[in-house]
């Protein structure tokens, strides 16, 4: 077990689980570098069907942003679009995308580096989270050795990823924003009930990452600039900024309104932040007692595996002395998970050493599961759940060649990607 640099740690991820050293290196020098072939539950054929469902293919298109650039183009409100999965900006993506409108007006559209692959209608649309999951084929480059070490170190690092049937499932660093991670931060001030915190902490929090215009705009936020001047400086690319900036001119000291103006996926996303920095605090620290295994201890929670080998989330069975050993064989099976908790309104602690540590967790963060609740925008209440310790990683396949390493695998949905690459790399975050 390593421990993690400092830049990971202000969002949970605390160590490593394996302790070889890294190959370094950089993803995504170029979009090709990180394709994205979503695996899906395509909604069934119906020309009667009042929704059209395309597959795209983006190169260099955030799905928000994606999404907002479609509604404008289409004259439709972004309720009427729906998407099984977010995909990130810097990459090559497909996905299925819903309309709720005519297959012949959807045809038109046309942006630069978007193809429609197949287009048809259905009777029902798409909704978060409906899918199975996602293929990759991705290049590591600039890594800081010779083809052979790292063909050793990813050889070593895979092994042991193997014998633990996975790697650790980690929320990845852009649930938190990739160039500024702070959409956790924001989440902890909603529920502590300071909107004008959470509205602050998104508008400021500067980086130079981000280039000088945004900067210069971001740190006058939190040097107490008014609201109108603020929106004349900041840049018109930070479309979201801009129209929270737009609401506060208008409507003075509306910080709910504010987050509400935002799309619902993203203002929910900050709370959700916030539960993900939780939970990958209360592993790293399963990771640090050395408690992290394919074998589960008695107090534990565990998923069975529903049909499409994805955890059942409506199902949890406590380990006890009494099933363990029948446990035991469902997970070598990989019918069965075990996990931890992602704190909500009605989430359930483990027993046993994975309780305490929970329950230890959130102390330390003060907070209690009641404070998921959300009495002033209901909406971004909360539900707590549990979520596997070990994200299962199938049809993996590498070489290394000609100063790249290349990864082929395949996840199961809300696992990320970045979280298996970082134990491979072992590098600066912003590398990832």
């Amino acid at each position: 077990m390593m421990n993690a640099r400092d830049d990971e740690k202000g969002i949970g991820l605390e160590v490593f689980y394996t302790d070889s050293i890294g190959i370094g290196g950089k993803l995504r020098k170029t979009a090709e570098d990180f394709i994205v072939d979503e695996i899906s539950l395509p909604p069934a054929k119906d020309e009667e069907g009042e929704y059209t469902i395309v597959r795209l293919k983006a190169k260099n298109w955030e799905t928000n942003r994606l999404i907002r650039q479609m509604s404008k183009r289409l004259g439709i409100s972004r309720k009427r679009i729906g998407f099984a999965g977010t995909k990130d900006r810097r990459a090559v993506t497909t996905q299925l995308i819903s309309f709720k409108m005519p297959l012949e007006n959807v045809k038109q559209l046309s942006f630069k580096d978007l193809d429609i692959l197949d287009s048809y209608s259905s009777k029902k649309g798409l909704s978060l989270g409906e899918l199975i999951g996602n293929r990759f084929d991705i290049v590591i480059r600039d890594f800081e050795c010779s083809d052979s070490k790292a063909k050793e170190l990813v050889a070593e690092i895979q092994e042991k990823l193997t014998a633990l049937g996975g790697f650790p499932n980690f929320f990845g660093h852009q649930r938190f924003g990739a160039v500024r991670p702070i959409t956790h931060m924001a989440g902890r001030k909603i529920i502590e009930d300071d909107f004008e915190g959470a509205v602050l902490t998104y508008l400021g929090n500067p980086t130079e990452l981000e280039g000088e215009e945004a900067f210069k705009a971001r740190k006058a936020v939190e040097d107490g600039i008014s609201h109108s001047e603020a929106l004349r400086i900041f840049p018109k690319h930070l479309n979201f900024e801009v129209a929270m900036l737009n609401h506060l001119v208008k409507n003075e000291n509306d910080y709910i309104g504010a987050i509400a103006i935002l799309p619902k996926n993203l203002s929910m996303m900050f709370v959700h932040a916030f539960q993900s920095y939780l939970f990958n605090r209360l592993l790293s620290q399963r990771i640090r007692k050395g408690l992290l295994s394919k074998e589960p201890l008695i107090g534990d929670i565990i998923l069975p595996a529903n049909k499409q080998g994805l955890p059942d989330i409506k199902n949890e069975i406590l380990v006890t002395k009494d099933n363990i050993d029948k446990i035991k064989k469902r997970i070598k099976e990989r019918k069965a998970f075990v996990t931890g908790l992602v704190p909500g309104v009605y989430g359930n602690f483990a027993e046993g050493e994975q309780g305490e540590i929970e329950m230890r967790i959130l102390e330390e963060e003060k907070v209690s599961m009641d404070d998921f609740v959300v009495p002033k925008m209901r909406e971004l209440s909360s539900k707590g759940r549990r979520r596997a310790l070990v994200a299962p990683l199938n049809d993996s396949r590498y070489e290394v060649e000609k100063s790249q390493v290349k990864l082929h695998f395949e996840l199961t949905k809300g696992c990320y990607a970045t979280s298996f690459l970082r134990e491979i790399m072992k590098t600066d975050m912003l590398n990832y």
